[in-house]
């Protein structure tokens, strides 16, 4: 590789860093519930892209092959996980409750719609996350899944009637607890 391609190389990677990896270290803590964890993925993501790009790959749309990458690594690092007993979440000071009385229910806000889609199935959480939290379009989704456009779609309006449905049956809400 030449200096001028590797300059090139570091000049694309910067400026995808600089727009994206906010963006992707949302999306990987959304999945991996811990933000070490999930800064580490990304910057394997950005690792892997320059490796991919020094071995002269081809990128057409860079936020979409990024969170293609991103969604690979999660998923490995889903398969490393190990299950937790119950006895090492109590001694590590988890105390498991039920507190009804931080619940708000009168205001669909972002918070209530995010907690009702982690209720969906998960080919539709996918999919509304990807769409409504992460602002992807269809081609980049499609790009990213795999799937078609069409398919894709179809998901999201499911997923937006199973969430409509969800939202109007007052036993499943009173049943939820939402984040404060």
């Amino acid at each position: 590789m030449t200096q001028e391609q590797e300059n090139q190389i570091n000049t694309v990677l910067t400026n995808a860093h600089n727009e994206y990896v906010k963006g992707l270290n949302h999306y990987a803590y959304s999945k991996v519930h811990n933000r070490a964890t999930g800064e580490d993925l990304v910057q394997d993501t950005f690792l892997k892209t320059w490796k991919y790009l020094a071995r002269d790959g081809k990128i057409e749309t860079m936020k979409a092959f990024l969170y293609h990458v991103l969604n690979g690594l999660v998923i490995d690092e889903y398969r490393k996980r190990k299950a937790f007993s119950l006895d090492i979440l109590l001694e590590k000071g988890f105390e498991p409750s039920i507190d009804e009385s931080d619940q708000h229910l009168n205001v669909m806000d972002g918070k209530v719609a995010m907690t009702l889609i982690d209720s969906l199935p998960q080919k539709y959480q996918n999919v509304m996350n990807m769409r409504y939290e992460k602002m992807l379009s269809l081609g980049e989704m499609s790009q990213i899944t795999g799937e078609t456009k069409n398919t894709i779609a179809v998901q999201i309006h499911r997923g937006l009637k199973k969430l409509k449905s969800l939202y109007n049956n007052p036993g499943l809400l009173h049943s939820l607890t939402f984040p404060s």
